[in-house]
């Protein structure tokens, strides 16, 4: 599977990289948009991450690349906090554009420091300011071992279930000149799943999730005072997010594969006392905002689930001009009570439910 989804791609006039870390994690990147398309476990061709069914075929996916409008692939990618300002021409305007320099260009790669580097200069233009922000986009890909490879009271679930995983290293630039400050953006990471599972939010007290837009349906949301939980069962695109204060700094997705169940976990830093910049045009003075949840279920784009999260913006000391990001991605594989047992232990979940797909 992913040999030949290398081969798709290569067919559709976009190069991809194949990166093995040391515990047999297979990682597929799309220099193209700097994604991380698939995520293998040693010996599966199984991807945990959802990707856009036209990759399925080379000539289905030079039509994809073709389009005029945003070519979506899916997986793991790094966008450019606030969409507001990043995604919407104009401030007054509700035209919505991914900037093609940002998400549809291609991006140096460079196997580095026992990874893989993917790179690119930019110019993005920041619509509230009405400013041209100059910027350098980083990310490195490398090994993240197992979280629970010491933990001896799990070590007969740890061994009957599949393992992938990595480390990503982000780092924002501004390259504006040093006399001007620097622009209020910030990293944005998402990750693309399949639609119907489970997200799982752990949280240090009880708080409901603001609403971004659309409407997700109440009977799917459940808030504990430890933890948020989100069935991605819905149709229609929907989305809501969780302020950095009372973050633990995990979330997970759970979702049926076949006769198996997979667990895909982000686990990132968070910084209450940073400045996250994401807002919302309905109320832009409401800021702190570090996870999000999307649910996109869109005939051009596709129906997928994001698990999204956003690290502080620019602007910090002792280097304001320059932010860094590092997150890891655990993913696991098997039996449906194995991959409980492990969401219990790295989420404090107890048992998702049974009929998410």
């Amino acid at each position: 599977m992913l040999e030949s989804f290398s081969r798709i791609l290569q067919g559709a006039g976009k190069g991809s990289e194949v990166f093995v870390v040391p515990d047999g994690t297979r990682l597929l990147l799309l220099p193209y948009g700097a994604r991380m398309l698939g995520l293998y476990a040693s010996g599966s061709e199984e991807n945990f991450f959802w990707t856009n069914p036209p990759l399925g075929a080379a000539e289905t996916a030079r039509e994809l690349f073709a389009r005029s409008g945003w070519h979506n692939t899916g997986g793991d990618r790094t966008w450019i906090a606030p969409e507001l300002d990043t995604f919407f021409p104009a401030a007054d305007s509700n035209q919505y554009v991914q900037p093609r320099q940002l998400d549809m260009s291609d991006y140096a790669v460079e196997r580095t420091g026992g990874g893989i580097r993917l790179s690119r200069q930019m110019i993005l233009h920041l619509a509230r300011s009405n400013r041209d922000a100059a910027l350098r986009l980083s990310k490195w890909f490398g090994p993240a071992p197992n979280p629970l490879r010491y933990e001896r009271d799990v070590a007969a679930q740890v061994a009957s279930v599949e393992y992938a995983g990595y480390t990503q290293r982000v780092t924002l630039q501004s390259l504006d000149e040093p006399t001007e400050p620097p622009p209020a953006v910030g990293i944005w990471n998402l990750v693309q799943l399949p639609a119907g599972g489970e997200i799982l939010v752990p949280l240090y007290s009880r708080a409901v999730p603001q609403k971004c837009f659309g409407d997700v349906p109440a009977d799917r949301v459940t808030i504990d005072d430890h933890l948020l939980r989100v069935r991605a069962d819905f149709a229609g695109s929907h989305k809501i997010a969780v302020k950095a204060a009372v973050l633990c700094g995990r979330t997970g997705y759970v979702y049926r594969q076949g006769e198996r169940w997979s667990l895909v976990v982000r686990n990132f830093l968070v910084n209450p006392s940073g400045e996250y910049v994401d807002v919302q045009r309905h109320d832009t003075d409401d800021r702190g905002y570090a996870f999000q949840m999307c649910r996109v279920d869109e005939v051009e784009f596709g129906s997928f689930c994001e698990m999204e999260y956003h690290a502080p913006g620019l602007g910090a000391l002792p280097d304001p001009a320059r932010s860094e990001d590092v997150s890891q991605v655990w993913a696991f594989r098997g039996a449906r009570e194995t991959i409980d047992h492990i969401a219990h232990k790295l989420l404090g979940a107890e048992p998702c439910s049974q009929d998410a797909t």
